[in-house]
């Protein structure tokens, strides 16, 4: 067994995770905190110290975050990485979007190779596009109506209580974008 497998194993109880759900999660959490260390994170988003160690360190492989400079101490700081900023720039606002598509591919092309081993009434997925003509005020109006139909459902990420029994994670895609000539 990989040092990942046995790592998402133990990280939480009744399953597995994604690692586009661990990966997404810490993103998340460094853009919110600035900082944070394996331990801190575990403690925020309720995951096992180790597997939050082992995506960061994940995560700094592929260049998308850093560790901070630090003068000595055992703790091991990590921030999302510090080359630019600006939508165009590597570290700005569209790398950072181009990674979130690229964990969302990778879900789902996990998804597609082992559903098999999905209970049987999980073995379905459900997918659909449209094109629409619409005005850029509409096309924003839509993408916020999508969020708040999600937003329905958003509280039972940190309240687990709120779950019911047969709930399990489900990813969401929706991309709305303008179809250009040529």
């Amino acid at each position: 067994m990989t040092e990942e497998a046995s790592i998402r194993r133990a990280a939480r109880p009744g399953g597995e995770l994604s690692d586009h759900e661990v990966r997404t999660a810490l993103l998340r959490l460094l853009a919110e905190e600035g900082t944070v260390t394996a331990t801190s994170a575990a403690g925020r988003l309720g995951y096992s110290s180790g597997l939050c160690s082992f995506h960061l360190r994940q995560l700094a492989r592929h260049g998308r975050i850093e560790e901070v400079p630090q003068t000595g101490g055992r703790a091991r700081p990590w921030r999302l990485r510090q080359a630019g900023g600006t939508a165009e720039e590597p570290g700005g606002s569209q790398e950072f979007g181009e990674l979130a598509r690229g964990l969302e591919d990778e879900s789902y092309r996990q998804w597609l190779a082992h559903r098999g081993r999905a209970p049987q009434e999980w073995r379905h997925d459900e997918a659909f596009s449209a094109v629409v003509h619409l005005t850029p005020e509409e096309m924003s109006q839509v993408a916020e109506e999508v969020r708040q139909l999600l937003a329905r459902y958003g509280d039972r990420e940190d309240l687990p209580a709120r779950r019911p029994a047969a709930a399990r994670p489900v990813a969401v895609v929706a991309r709305l974008f303008p179809l250009l000539d040529g």
